[in-house]
């Protein structure tokens, strides 16, 4: 089923940082409207000014290859080394694995894999073993924050968790799939084999953006046998307005059930994401490998596409400069390029896989972390048709990206889910 683990660190070679370099001198930037304010340059996607203040800072910094020191130039700009030597250390420890996907022959897969630092808690209650998946434009770095704070926690009393975060096939370090047709449950195969490799043959899952869609197909396949819970902060593709023909009795509990102002709001912002930001998802969808070219070819346009969706996606965050770049890096530098991150969109497409009836929802408890601006969010009698719902937990503030925007408030849903239902 799978081979034994690999250590593993990120280390990028010169060489291609090198590359990096001299595409990002040859840059050519477009033109751009004569508009009054970044909000209005939003509606058209990326502003100019922000992606040449970016790419100045992408490219003025980096290893003096030239004259073979290995050392950075004395130029400010974003540090490649410096952030992989920390994303090294707050990653840790990292690992490689071969693991068999049938159909698909084996597949190298990368992971962190951090256990607990407590054995017990001060309940006497032994660590929870957590999958953690992230999604796209994430990646394994989603998990940095909320890694500490679950396998180290501060209080004595806090349920603590041996934390398994893999790199999905195609993206960061993992190998990519070389056939077509990897969809849902391929990636739902090859996470319940880590796990069980790794030694858990039970434990929990947490996903956001495709995280959701293969924790929900690992519950469908593995809840009850390998999983015992599933917990989301993006149940909203997932989500269906209950109808009288399919489902009488929960279409008159919704009839009955007036909306409340946050509902309200986050129907509005899934009508803004549905109208205004989905166009990449119905490139990425179709026609995966033409696009694929421009991301592969050229790291300011990445740049641009996946910088677009961390400041719309967000609730007003603060991306600091280096931290977009250290994302965006490691998109550009991944062990298959970035084309190989969009085929997740088409072979699911393909599948018919986004949605599934109420009829086929995953029947293990599910919890559900509600953020006031993810992309897609629905009413609570939406939300029961995704799983059994179990926990629903409301923020005040919060975006597509959980665990990066709102650790704290993550992880305490976390805990008071799983100590309830483990």
């Amino acid at each position: 089923m799978s081979s034994s683990e690999q250590s593993f660190k990120i280390s990028i070679p010169d060489s291609a940082l090198e590359s990096l370099q001299k595409k990002l001198a040859l840059a050519t930037f477009p033109d751009e409207l004569e508009l009054d304010s970044d909000e209005e340059r939003r509606k058209y996607g990326a502003p100019l000014a922000h992606v040449q203040r970016l790419v100045e800072r992408w490219k003025t910094r980096t290893p003096d290859i030239a004259n073979g020191s290995g050392m950075a130039t004395d130029k400010e700009g974003f540090d490649w080394r410096r952030a992989e030597a920390k994303l090294n250390e707050d990653l840790s420890p990292m690992f490689t694995r071969d693991i068999e996907v049938e159909g698909f022959g084996t597949l190298n897969l990368h992971y962190v894999h951090r256990k607990s630092v407590k054995e017990v808690d001060g309940k006497g209650r032994k660590p929870v073993p957590l999958l953690f998946v992230h999604g796209w434009p994430g990646s394994v770095i989603e998990v940095r924050k909320i890694l500490p704070l679950l396998t180290n926690p501060e209080n004595e009393d806090d349920l603590p968790f041996h934390v398994v975060a893999p790199s999905l096939p195609g993206f960061g370090f993992s190998e990519a799939p070389k056939k077509k047709g990897f969809n849902l449950t391929q990636y739902a195969e090859i996470f319940n084999k880590l796990m069980l490799a790794l030694g858990y043959n039970e434990y929990v899952t947490q996903g956001g953006d495709w995280g959701f869609y293969i924790t929900r197909r690992m519950a469908q396949l593995y809840g009850h046998t390998h999983i015992k819970a599933w917990h989301t902060n993006y149940p909203g593709p997932g989500a269906l307005e209950p109808t009288f023909t399919t489902q009488p009795l929960h279409y008159l509990q919704h009839l009955f059930t007036p909306y409340t102002a946050t509902e309200k709001a986050a129907l509005e912002r899934s009508k803004w994401f549905s109208t205004q930001g989905m166009g990449y998802n119905i490139e990425q969808s179709t026609q995966p490998q033409t696009l694929g070219y421009s991301l592969a070819d050229s790291p300011v346009g990445l740049l641009a596409w996946i910088y677009e969706k961390l400041v719309n996606w967000t609730d007003g965050y603060k991306w600091d400069d280096d931290e977009v770049l250290e994302w965006m890096s490691i998109y550009w530098l991944s062990r298959a390029g970035p084309a190989a991150s969009l085929r997740i969109y088409y072979e699911v497409t393909q599948a018919n896989q986004r949605q599934i009836p109420a009829r086929e929802k995953p029947t293990i408890p599910m919890g559900w972390s509600r953020f006031p601006q993810e992309l897609r969010s629905f009413p609570r009698t939406w939300t029961e048709n995704v799983g059994n719902l179990v926990f629903d937990s409301e923020h005040p503030s919060g975006g597509h990206f959980a665990a990066h925007e709102e650790p704290e408030k993550l992880v305490g849903d976390l805990r008071r889910m799983f100590e309830k239902h483990w």
